[in-house]
């Protein structure tokens, strides 16, 4: 494997991803990932997966297993090589906000029972000049957000829409008139509401429309700028 993302975050080479599987399972007392659609494309010694998927982990707290549901959309890149398939990389993102799920009746004689984890996030404070950065291209403009994270940024006349915050996955889109294009964005913030790191995406470019969302686009990094 030589790269991947989770969540914004991207990652080269194996020994990071090992670390964390090994911290997620010692961490966790079940994992349970049902797949509930896949898409392959192939193309000679190429192909291309997406994927929807649920990540449901199960961990002791306090008062019992509780139980998370994330729900994820995962797409990779493969090639052949000597007549076998090899990951060259893959990237996770949430496919939705909802990171909870109501939890089936357990089985006669099931325990320890578990309860299901809602955390429903307090209205964050989004406003405030926020630098942006395109990891990839190291591209770095400003951003002015009011409460709510809708606001201009200094990038081709652009301008953010927030649609939802939720959990910390602060969700949107993005408008260039300078430049004609748009797109989608998806950041975690972090726990002090400082930062956040994710992907953005091209919906349009110019006259070209419907362009598959996170295929095309890069990564971000934003910081808010202290006051």
């Amino acid at each position: 494997m030589i790269s991947y993302g989770v969540a914004g975050r991207k990652y080269v080479g194996w020994p990071e991803l090992e670390q964390g599987m090994k911290e997620e399972f010692l961490n966790a007392q079940k994992l349970e990932i049902p797949i509930k659609e896949l898409t392959v494309w192939t193309k000679r010694d190429l192909a291309w997966y997406a994927m929807e998927l649920d990540y449901i982990r199960y961990v002791m707290d306090g008062t019992g297993l509780q139980k998370t549901v994330l729900p994820m959309r995962e797409t990779g890149v493969l090639e052949r090589r000597d007549g076998r398939w090899q990951l060259l990389s893959w990237h996770e993102s949430f496919r939705s906000a909802q990171l909870s799920a109501p939890l089936a009746s357990p089985s006669a004689g099931s325990s320890p029972q578990a309860r299901e984890s809602t955390h429903p996030s307090p209205t964050t404070d989004l406003s405030g000049e926020w630098e942006i950065l395109e990891v990839e291209d190291d591209k770095r403009y400003r951003a002015t957000f009011d409460r709510n994270g809708n606001g201009p940024y200094t990038q081709h006349g652009g301008r953010f829409t927030t649609n939802q915050v939720m959990n910390r996955l602060w969700q949107g889109t993005w408008q260039q008139p300078g430049n004609d294009r748009e797109g989608g964005f998806e950041v975690l913030l972090s726990e002090d509401g400082t930062q956040a790191k994710g992907i953005w995406w091209y919906s349009r470019v110019g006259a070209q429309k419907n362009i598959p969302p996170r295929e095309h686009g890069g990564t971000y990094h934003w910081k808010k700028v202290a006051p």
